[in-house]
């Protein structure tokens, strides 16, 4: 087993790189793991150089979901005990979604429970032609509770009802049909197509990238009624006088390229 069950790093083009190294046991996480993930993501948060954040996992699979003896484990745990192991994972889940920069969450072979969890919980998910997924809770006799929240956001509740119920698998394309993954690509392809994204993510400003996907988040779901209107007004009247908006209009209109974007491309690095 490796001493570190999660590989870190920050690329000379601002990306940070999250990869799940547990591929003896397909990246299934445990305590350990979760608490790694969390103290990253915390960490990232407050970097504000950082423009991008990338989940991807070593091996032939993205990850098993739970690790069955840390499971087996929790099964002897206090009720508070195991209420507490319970809403680490589910912090984990909750920032990976809020996280305020842009979260790619690359996918090979299988995803499994918790592992359908982090897919679900990143803005974008680029998957393998050999990937398949599965909510395989049910057949452990428990249910994916607090991964439900952005497995029926991106996947929908209808299909949720399928299966979440079923537990059984589902193949990339299917995965791709319900809007579980964005895209489907060669296996060998994937960290070359994830280059091709992120250019295409550092062509735009960093705070204005942030306040999208925080509008995403705050605009979903919500009334269309005069708090919402006034809300969104603001925000844009907000972006349209600050340093980045005014650097990127100006930038438009001179016809030069605005002060964010600079040096190589992330995926000319990717098929170096």
């Amino acid at each position: 087993m490796n001493d570190e069950p999660l590989k870190f790093n920050i690329d000379v083009f601002d990306t940070a790189w999250l990869v799940l190294d547990r591929p003896q046991v397909h990246n299934s996480f445990d305590s350990e793991l979760i608490a790694e993930l969390n103290g990253k993501l915390n960490g990232l948060e407050r970097n504000e150089a950082v423009r991008a954040l990338v989940l991807a996992a070593e091996g032939k699979n993205f990850s098993a979901g739970a690790d069955l003896n840390w499971m087996r484990q929790t099964a002897d745990y206090s009720a508070d005990e195991n209420f507490k192991d319970a809403e680490a994972l589910a912090e984990l889940m909750h920032a990976l979604n809020v996280f305020s920069r842009p979260t790619i969450a690359l996918v090979q072979g299988a995803a499994m429970g918790g592992g359908v969890g982090l897919v679900a919980a990143c803005d974008i998910a680029i998957a393998a032609e050999n990937a398949f997924f599965a909510l395989s809770e049910v057949r452990l006799g428990i249910i994916p509770s607090v991964i439900s929240p952005y497995v029926i956001a991106a996947m929908g509740q209808r299909n949720a009802r399928r299966y979440m119920v079923t537990g059984e698998k589902f193949s990339a394309a299917e995965a791709l049909r319900m809007g579980l993954v964005s895209e489907v690509v060669p296996a060998a392809n994937l960290k070359e197509r994830a280059g091709e994204i992120l250019d295409q993510i550092c062509l735009n400003g960093p705070k204005a990238v942030s306040e999208a996907k925080r509008t995403i988040l705050a605009v979903s779901g919500r009334p269309v009624d005069r708090k919402l209107i006034h809300d969104t007004a603001l925000n844009i009247a907000k972006l349209r006088a600050s340093p980045e908006g005014r650097e990127g209009i100006s930038a438009f209109l001179e016809k030069r390229k605005p002060a964010w974007i600079a040096g190589p491309s992330k995926a000319d690095s990717s098929k170096s």
